[in-house]
Parts: structure tokens; C-alpha cells; sequence
């Protein structure tokens, strides 16, 4: 069966490389994307699904972006686990 759709250039792109990177066939890879897909949307929580996309006002997205942007000293706990430490 032949599935027509449209996609972005930015995902045709992303397709296309990884196809040529691992020598697998874009057919193979988007059944398999599909299938992995409608099963985990069968399988888990619709809570546990993150979608790949979020969509945010501009007012959001300027709040995340000088979040992202300040820098800030690590916390401890976050050194002692990077450090290996439990």
C-alpha cells in the first residue's frame, strides 16, 4: 500500500540523512517510525507522550529563552550525580 503525505523540508531533510547514514531504505524507516508510533499511543498514558513539537505564545517563548540563556552556577546534587555519586 502507498501512503501520500505532506512534510516539512526541515523532516524530509532529517529523513533523507539518516536514511543515507544508516543504509536504510525511507520506506523501511517510516513504517517502522509508524508502527513504533501508534504503539506507544496504544500502549502508554497519553501523559507520558511528549509530543515533538510544543507550541508557545511569544511572551512564552521570550520567557524560555532568557531562562535558557542565564547562566547559573549547577547545584550540588547535580554535581555529586554527574560526579557519579547517588
Amino acid at each position: 500500500m502507498q501512503i501520500s503525505a505532506e512534510i516539512s523540508l526541515a523532516t524530509k531533510e532529517l529523513l533523507e540523512r539518516y536514511s543515507r547514514a544508516h543504509g536504510v531504505k525511507k520506506q523501511f524507516l517510516i513504517e517502522n517510525a509508524l508502527l513504533h508510533h501508534i504503539q506507544a499511543l496504544e500502549e502508554l498514558p497519553a501523559g507520558v507522550i511528549i509530543p515533538p513539537r510544543l507550541v508557545v505564545s511569544a511572551a512564552s517563548g521570550r520567557k524560555i529563552a532568557g531562562l535558557v540563556a542565564r547562566k547559573r552556577k549547577p547545584s550540588r546534587a547535580l554535581v555529586e550525580l554527574m560526579r557519579g555519586g547517588d
